[in-house]
């Protein structure tokens, strides 16, 4: 009885000969499958053992064979498996010691060089030494990886793998070694990579894991800035006749705008908006210039700032009290009874700042009862400052007009601030005392500081398309329900601010655009209608488009971590006060907001709760790492609310849902863990930031 060894798809297999034509025959299997098989595929035939016993055989015996003692046998030229068999084994050497043969040849193609139909070459001896050099490499990592998963599998961090911690879980390199190390331990442990590593030790501090992991996304070079001057403004600049005041909270340090009035009681009143002038002072591709679009915007958090430019620049152009400040203003020529706009000059000068106003010290002083003259108004600016509330007023009103519906703020601002140990200093560890205070939005001075740079984006995104100067602007076509704001180069209607056309120029020493938009505005003040030609940026530049890019990334970037350090700190709050209970408003989906704090979380019971009614939630749990927040439904508290008409358009429940759930999304997923054979919006004015 004859049979055949072929090979199949880099496989062997042998079988009883059925049948055989010139290039083919017929092959029954052991299982009684029969194949038809190539002859140039046939590496043996033989007519015993029985094809089972052959291979059973053979798998044993190529085993012995010592391969650095096959390849010095080995002839230099061609050859094919038998020859070599016939000098290894014996002249006489049987179909199993020549199929063994083949097997080990074809397992070992650093010493053998394949070449089709049983032939092989040896591989030159460099290339020798290399393979085995490499092959004994990749079974020290092996060893490495087992041992790695051994300890994280018993509680205990190795050093290679903490190093590689924020790799692992966001930016894995799913070769290496330490990231294999915790597949292979989550897979015995049938644990979650996240739960594994915070068992075994690997995160200690929730806080500084959110912050590292922070810094390990977007700033994988480090804050810190090279040494640079601030280049000095060389224009000689005309002194504004105007004593201007800013207002701020007191942590602000990038004091970008700054108002003053002049005229009042003679019927037209000149309203000046002066923004801090960087611009008059480095140009793009110069090097304050790489560092501000590298950044592209200040980060803010609670108890700390990344800014986007080093402080020592910072001070060089901030609108500081007592100094005169390169500013380019905006002078904004009014009607004093009727508030009408009558005029609109743009002017590069340096700007007297008589003030540095704190709303945070003032809010309690400046009311709007003293503003509209209903309460003495005792403190420094009050006429400008009840003239300036009643045009924010007048602006909004107009604005409102525009949208179509009147801007509400049912919700307040929450600030955070830290209680420090005495001699605490530097960034936050998570280890500081939380207090967390209400605003309410649309104070009187926020209004005036909204609205004041409202008008003057939206006056100077209009000038500048005038003069033919491409800038950087923000349009929202609608204020349909998921219609985002969107940034371009040219002017568009803003639904939700309700204006013609809207950029960012007012804040150049936060934000990148701002400080493209004021070049290319202090371009049109030099040349007017030739500014085209002098512009930084001109019509059509790419230049344009990829600072929009980037912004956008960047800045969508710095606003989630924003909210999820915001979150983290307000789980933080609940924890240290003891926090059991908190009462809520109802949204959608399960998802509630609290009636006290800047937090969105899930109640399991509240599905078939109508939008808007309130509920009282026992909290059941917090989870500093994931940001989730588990709760339970233990009382509604009234009948549903009518939702206000902000709230039903709100257009940040989806960011919401986000943050409720935590938001920790892991590049190590189900896939990784699976066997190895397992197929795997703008509701509100935007400008005062």
């Amino acid at each position: 009885m004859l049979y055949a060894l072929y090979e199949d798809a880099g496989k062997f297999h042998a079988g009883r000969v059925m049948s055989e034509a010139d290039t083919s025959m017929q092959v029954e299997l052991d299982s009684g499958k029969r194949v038809k098989v190539k002859t140039a595929a046939v590496m043996l035939r033989f007519d015993k053992p029985a094809p089972a016993e052959l291979m059973a055989q053979a798998q044993a015996l190529a085993g012995t064979i010592e391969l650095e003692l096959a390849w010095e046998f080995a002839p230099e030229g061609e050859f094919s498996f038998a020859e070599l068999a016939r000098d290894y084994f014996s002249a006489k050497a049987g179909p199993d010691q020549q199929a063994a043969t083949l097997l080990r040849l074809f397992e070992a193609p650093h010493y053998f060089r394949r070449l089709g139909k049983g032939n092989f070459k040896k591989a030159p001896e460099d290339i020798v030494k290399a393979a085995l050099l490499g092959i004994e490499r990749k079974r020290q990592q092996a060893l490495q990886i087992e041992a790695w998963a051994a300890e994280l599998v018993a509680g205990h961090c190795p050093a290679p793998v903490q190093d590689q911690l924020y790799r692992i879980l966001f930016k894995p390199d799913k070769n290496g070694p330490e990231y294999k190390a915790v597949v292979e331990a989550s897979k015995r442990s049938q644990r979650a990579p996240l739960d594994l590593l915070k068992a075994a030790g690997a995160i200690n501090s929730p806080y500084l894991f959110h912050w590292k992991r922070f810094l390990f996304e977007t700033f994988p070079q480090g804050t810190g800035f090279p040494a640079l001057t601030a280049p000095a403004i060389k224009d000689e600049l005309p002194l504004a006749a105007v004593q201007a005041f800013s207002i701020d909270d007191s942590h602000t340090t990038e004091i970008d705008d700054a108002l003053s009035v002049q005229g009042l009681g003679t019927g037209t009143v000149v309203f000046g908006i002066h923004i801090a002038a960087p611009a008059l002072a480095f140009a793009p591709d110069s090097p304050i210039d790489k560092l501000a679009r590298d950044r592209l915007s200040t980060v803010y958090m609670p108890g700390w700032k990344i800014t986007m430019l080093p402080d020592s620049v910072v001070q060089t152009y901030t609108l500081t009290a007592g100094r005169d400040c390169p500013a380019v203003s905006l002078y904004v020529t009014l009607d004093e009874s009727t508030l009408e706009v009558r005029s609109s000059e743009t002017r590069i000068e340096r700007v007297p700042i008589a003030a540095n106003l704190r709303h945070d010290v003032l809010d309690s002083v400046i009311t709007e009862a003293t503003l509209t003259g209903q309460a003495p108004a005792d403190y420094a600016f009050a006429t400008e400052l009840a003239f300036a509330f009643r045009l924010a007023q007048a602006l909004k009103g107009r604005r409102e007009v525009v949208r179509g519906k009147p801007e509400t703020f049912n919700r307040p601002d929450y600030n955070f601030k830290l209680e420090r140990a005495p001699g605490q200093e530097g960034e936050p560890d998570g280890s500081e005392r939380v207090v967390i205070s209400t605003r309410q939005r649309g104070a009187p001075l926020d209004l005036i500081v909204a609205e004041a740079m409202i008008l003057a984006n939206s006056t100077w995104g209009g000038w500048i398309a005038e003069n033919g100067v491409p800038g950087i602007y923000r349009s929202q076509a609608s204020m349909m329900p998921g219609v985002k704001v969107k940034m371009g180069t040219r002017p568009a209607p803003h639904a939700g601010m309700g204006v013609a056309q809207y950029t960012w120029a007012t804040s150049p020493l936060r934000r990148y655009v701002d400080l493209v938009n004021q070049w290319q505005i202090v371009a049109c003040v030099r040349h007017g209608r030739t500014a085209a030609l002098a512009a930084p940026f001109k019509p059509k530049d790419v230049g344009l488009f990829s600072i929009i890019s980037g912004f956008d990334a960047a800045y969508a970037a710095y606003n989630d971590f924003q909210n999820a350090i915001e979150r983290w700190w307000t789980l933080r709050w609940l924890e240290q006060n003891g926090v059991a209970e908190l009462e809520a408003t109802v949204m959608k989906d399960a998802l509630v907001r609290a009636d006290t704090l800047p937090l969105v979380f899930r109640v399991g019971g509240t599905e078939s709760l109508p939008r808007g009614t309130r509920v009282r939630a026992r909290v059941a749990g917090v989870d500093l790492l994931t940001l989730e927040l588990h709760a339970t439904l233990l009382a509604r508290l009234d009948e549903a609310a009518a939702p206000s008409e902000s709230d039903a358009s709100d257009d940040t429940e989806e960011d919401d849902a986000g943050a409720a759930s935590g938001g920790l999304k892991l590049a190590i997923g189900d896939e990784d863990l699976a066997p190895a054979d397992t197929s795997p919006a703008e509701a509100t004015p935007d400008a005062a930031a």
